[in-house]
């Protein structure tokens, strides 16, 4: 017993647990710090995607100004909007084995200079020729930046708000419609063609220094060892079970879009009696609507699960992709409703598509495979175009468009076929975001 009670005596007294609620503010101040940062930086790469996607849209509404100017015809305007995608598909599939070792930053640097370049040469442009070069000098630099955008948003932002981020990036399409285009045609009509790539140029260039600001290094992805040989890297991308499911969820996704909306205007207009000045307010609805809803689908997606959140929107997809394609004569009230319908659901089903595929790839190979993803969506989307146009549509007689109705089914199945593809996707291993992010300095 006296053995046992100095044994006790001896037995050091635990320690009280003491909370500091000073280490719990600071706490609390680190996590309101990293998002802030996280916003800044994705307000910065949103604002990129903006003006890369006024920059590629703005060419079409500029198609009878380019063609009374500079004497195009048809095939050749054809040719000028394929230079941008064709050049973008190419660069993404070159850029997917050498992008995975440099930084992020200096590689995204890098490509927006480059884009600014080549926007600067189109509104210096002053012939086909020329306009073709610049146009194909802009998609090489355009075309990476969208998918090394979200490479950045996956090595940043964590999972529960990868979401979010990822939707806040969609808004810049919306924001495009609704502001960028409409604006880029007024600017066009009033001062010549070349005005909106000039004013796009002006106002990329600050963007870049902001970059050059809130963009951390983001180099903890690249191995240091020996170099991987390219056939090895072409194995690693391309034959990887995931990898080619993800690819193969960004098809079905593409043609379950630009099988119908390249064609959409000709459409309104030729059989569902909208007039072409009412077509401007057509795409303000659909840019509106995704505006505000594509931040709400990406929140949905942080809190219900990217997967059921992208079942429900492109079953959504469908119907109005029906629906849109069967349209009788109708007003522009019910003609708004409907595209603008589609416009979200076609926005936000990539908004948890995105998210999915970004984490199902590995940090280390993320910068290569969302480029080599990049070069797969605009190659689809161009194919997805040219089936449509080449082997389902017809012209009636009287100008107006045939089987648009068998082109709404087509592109229903190819999106009732990525609801399995997206269930097939699996996430890669979990990490922690590059804690490089914590050091970005703040604008």
């Amino acid at each position: 017993m006296d053995g046992m009670a100095v044994e006790q005596e001896a037995s050091p007294t635990p320690p009280a647990v003491v909370h500091d609620p000073a280490a719990t503010v600071a706490t609390g101040e680190d996590q309101a710090a990293q998002r802030r940062r996280e916003l800044m930086l994705v307000l910065m790469l949103a604002s990129v995607q903006f003006t890369s996607i006024v920059d590629f849209m703005v060419v079409m509404p500029l198609g009878p100004e380019l063609e009374r100017v500079l004497g195009l015809n048809e095939a050749q305007f054809g040719r000028v909007v394929a230079a941008y995608t064709v050049a973008a598909g190419l660069a993404g599939f070159a850029a997917s084995f050498v992008m995975d070792r440099f930084g992020r930053k200096s590689a995204f640097l890098t490509l927006y200079a480059g884009f600014l370049l080549g926007t600067l040469l189109c509104g210096l442009a002053w012939s086909y020729p020329t306009l073709v070069a610049a146009r194909l000098a802009t998609g090489t630099f355009g075309g990476i930046l969208g998918g090394l955008a979200l490479a950045i948003v996956g090595d940043v932002v964590p999972e529960s708000r990868r979401g979010w981020a990822t939707g806040m990036l969609m808004t810049a399409f919306a924001v495009a419609s609704v502001v960028g285009v409409p604006v880029g045609l007024d600017l066009g009509l009033r001062f010549g063609w070349q005005a909106p790539f000039l004013v796009l140029a002006a106002l990329g260039t600050p963007i870049l220094f902001v970059a050059m600001r809130v963009l951390p290094p983001l180099r903890g992805h690249i191995h240091r060892g020996e170099p991987v040989s390219l056939a090895r890297k072409t194995v690693e991308m391309f034959g990887h079970a995931n990898h080619l499911r993800a690819f193969a969820l960004t098809v079905a996704v593409m043609f379950g879009g630009f099988t119908v909306i390249p064609f959409i205007s000709v459409y309104l207009v030729r059989n569902a009696g909208i007039s072409q000045s009412q077509l401007k307010w057509i795409f303000v609805s659909g840019g509106v609507l995704t505006l505000f809803g594509a931040p709400l689908i990406g929140r949905a997606a942080d809190h219900f699960g990217k997967l059921p959140v992208f079942r429900v929107v492109a079953s959504a997809a469908m119907v109005m992709l029906i629906a849109i394609t069967n349209l009788p004569h109708v007003s522009i009230l019910v003609a708004a409703s409907v595209f603008g319908l589609l416009m979200l659901c076609n926005a936000g089903r990539m908004v948890p598509a995105m998210a999915m595929i970004t984490a199902s790839v590995e940090p280390s190979k993320r910068g290569g495979f969302m480029s080599a993803n990049a070069a797969v969506q605009h190659l689809a989307a161009g194919v997805a175009a040219d089936f449509a146009g080449s082997w389902i549509l017809g012209k009636a007689a009287d100008g107006s468009l045939l089987h648009f109705d068998r082109v709404g089914y087509f592109a229903a199945a190819c999106t009732l076929g990525s609801l399995w593809l997206a269930g097939r996707l699996r996430p890669a291993k979990a990490t922690r975001p590059s804690s490089e992010v914590q050091s970005a300095p703040s604008v």
